[in-house]
C-alpha cells in the first residue's frame, strides 16, 4: 500500500504537468522564455520561503543542501527554457507527446550513472512508446513519417527533454537524505539564480508587465501547480520508487493533454491521432 501511495502521487503530478503544456502554450511568445522561467521559479520559491526560513531546524540545513540542489536545478531550468522556446513554433500536443521520450533517455543515462539495467520487457515498452510518439508527431501521415521532417520547435524540445532526463537522474544521484522541503526550496532558489544570471548575461528584458488577464492565471498555475507541487511530488516519488518508474508515467501525458485541450480549448483531436 505504501508503494501505491507513491504511484498515485506520480499520477497527480502527471496530470499537473499535462496542464502545464496548455498553460505554457498560452504564455509562449508573450515574453521571452528566460524571463518566464525566472518568474516561475522565483514565484514558487517565495511561496515556499516562509515554511523553511521561519523554522530553525529547516533553516540550518539550507547550507548543507544548496550546493547539490543548485546542480540539480540547472538541468531542471534548462528544460523549461527549451520548453517555452519550443512552444513558439510547435504545439502543446507535440511537446506533450515528445515528452514520452524522457523515460527511455532516463533509462539509458541511468545505465551509465546509476548502474541500472533495462530488461527486455521494458525495452519493448520503450520501443512501443517511441512508435506512438512518432505516430502523433507526424499525425498518422506515412509519407510525412518517411520524410521524418521535424519542425524547429520539435527539435528544440528534444534537446529540452534530454535535460529533464538528466534532472531525474541527478536528483537520485545527488540527494543525500536531505530534508525534502529544504531540498525542494533550494532547487527552486537555484533555478531562479540560474535564470537571473541568464537574463543578465544575455540582456533579456523581464517584461512581466505584459502578463495581464488570463495570462496571470496561466502563470499562477505554472508557479503553484506545475512547479511548486510537481517539484515536490517528483522528488519524493523519485526517491521512493526510482527515476525510471516515475518517468514511465510520462507515457500517459499525450492522452491527458488531448483531454485537457478538448476541455479547455474545445479543440477535438483527429481520430487517426
Amino acid at each position: 500500500m505504501e508503494k501505491l501511495k507513491y504511484h498515485l502521487l506520480v499520477m497527480l503530478a502527471t496530470v499537473l504537468v499535462a496542464g502545464s503544456f496548455i498553460a505554457s502554450e498560452k504564455l509562449a511568445g508573450v515574453i521571452n522564455p528566460f524571463s518566464l522561467t525566472l518568474l516561475r521559479f522565483l514565484g514558487a520559491a517565495l511561496i515556499l520561503l516562509p515554511f523553511v526560513i521561519f523554522k530553525k531546524p529547516l533553516r540550518t540545513k539550507i547550507a548543507h543542501s544548496f550546493p547539490r540542489a543548485f546542480i540539480v536545478s540547472f538541468f531542471y531550468t534548462m528544460f523549461f527554457i527549451g520548453f517555452f522556446e519550443s512552444l513558439k513554433t510547435t504545439t502543446s500536443l507535440n511537446t506533450g507527446t515528445l515528452f514520452t521520450l524522457v523515460p527511455l533517455l532516463t533509462a539509458i543515462i541511468s545505465i551509465f550513472i546509476l548502474k541500472e539495467k533495462i530488461s527486455i520487457k521494458n525495452t519493448g515498452v520503450y520501443l512501443l512508446g517511441i512508435l506512438g510518439t512518432v505516430w502523433v508527431i507526424f499525425k498518422g501521415d506515412i509519407e510525412a513519417l518517411l520524410l521524418f521532417s521535424l519542425n524547429q520547435g520539435d527539435l528544440i524540445f528534444i534537446v529540452a527533454i534530454l535535460f529533464m532526463s538528466l534532472y531525474s537522474v541527478s536528483m537520485k544521484f545527488l540527494y543525500k537524505n536531505d530534508e525534502l522541503i529544504v531540498f525542494v526550496f533550494c532547487t527552486l532558489v537555484g533555478g531562479a539564480i540560474w535564470m537571473l544570471l541568464a537574463t543578465f548575461i544575455l540582456e533579456k528584458p523581464l517584461e512581466w508587465q505584459l502578463l495581464k488577464g488570463d495570462l496571470i492565471l496561466y502563470m499562477s498555475y505554472l508557479i503553484i501547480g506545475a512547479t511548486l507541487a510537481t517539484v515536490y511530488l517528483y522528488q519524493i516519488t523519485t526517491l521512493a520508487i526510482g527515476p525510471t518508474k516515475v518517468n514511465s508515467y510520462i507515457y500517459l501525458n499525450p492522452a491527458i493533454v488531448v483531454i485537457l485541450v478538448l476541455m479547455v480549448n474545445n479543440e477535438p483531436v483527429s481520430l487517426v491521432i
